[in-house]
């Protein structure tokens, strides 16, 4: 089911799915598909599995409040629409390593299984000390469980040029060009492949394959806290999603906002 806000010719997504991206909103530009995903939810009109996708994302939303800047036509810009009601709020985090670990798989499908490629905590992604991509989960809560989620997703793709020394396309890495409605379909496949798994509490699983592929992961780095630069040693993300930092002999627990990366 593809639904068009403006008149636009749409090569139809077609993942090999359940339900994710059966439901296509298919937008030239918008300011934000999570915000249009949002606006869907309100309205009652978007389906479970959902997927808003465009080629123009005018004020797209990244981590700690930073936009996210895409060459319009060039990139995956989208949001998957999910009722995960089965999971309760303390461990939404799950959701996100979930999909930070399907972009992973799919990445792997194109780019072969390149220790380079990681997820910098929470859910960036990244080849070397260059950044491929990011998600947003925002999530609707229902009591003590999850009602929505929205998660956007933004990766480059055939972007050549950026603004920053430190963002990297496939089509960077490879000297390739990919037909984004491909990539789109076979990236809802990976979601849903991961989706499921939650969905069936193989939560040990998601844990483990998360930290494999987790940035630094079992290295000394230097990281800045409180405005001090510190050498740490990433060792684990705790049940609520905190960093774990083994740092002058002991392990500090981080939130979002409270460590920095020095890059």
């Amino acid at each position: 089911m593809i639904i068009t806000k403006y008149e636009k010719h749409v090569e139809a997504l077609s993942p090999q799915t359940l339900f994710t991206g059966r439901q296509v909103v298919s937008l030239p530009e918008c300011a934000s598909t999570n915000s249009e995903a949002q606006d869907l939810i309100h309205r009652n009109r978007a389906t479970d599995g959902c997927v808003v996708i465009t080629d123009k994302q005018t004020a797209g939303r990244g981590q700690r409040g930073n936009r996210w800047e895409a060459a319009p036509g060039e990139n995956l810009t989208l949001s998957v629409v999910w009722r995960p009601s089965f999971l309760p709020a303390p461990d939404q985090f799950l959701l996100s390593q979930a999909v930070a670990l399907a972009v992973h798989d799919w990445l792997v499908t194109l780019l072969g299984p390149d220790p380079a490629l990681r997820v910098k905590w929470p859910n960036d992604i990244f080849f070397g000390n260059r950044k491929l991509g990011g998600i947003l989960i925002e999530n609707t809560l229902s009591g003590t469980m999850i009602q929505h989620s929205v998660v956007g997703i933004g990766i480059n793709i055939n972007q050549q040029e950026f603004g920053t020394a430190t963002a990297a396309s496939l089509a960077s890495l490879t000297g390739r060009a990919y037909s984004l409605e491909l990539l789109a379909s076979r990236l809802l496949e990976h979601l849903e492949r991961r989706y499921l798994q939650l969905r069936a509490g193989r939560l040990a699983a998601i844990r483990h394959d998360y930290r494999q592929v987790l940035y630094r992961y079992r290295q000394p780095h230097a990281y800045e806290v409180d405005g001090r630069q510190i050498t740490g040693e990433i060792i684990d993300v705790d049940e609520a999603g905190r960093l774990a930092v083994l740092t002058s002999g002991q392990v500090r627990y981080f939130d979002l906002k409270e460590i920095r990366y020095i890059i």
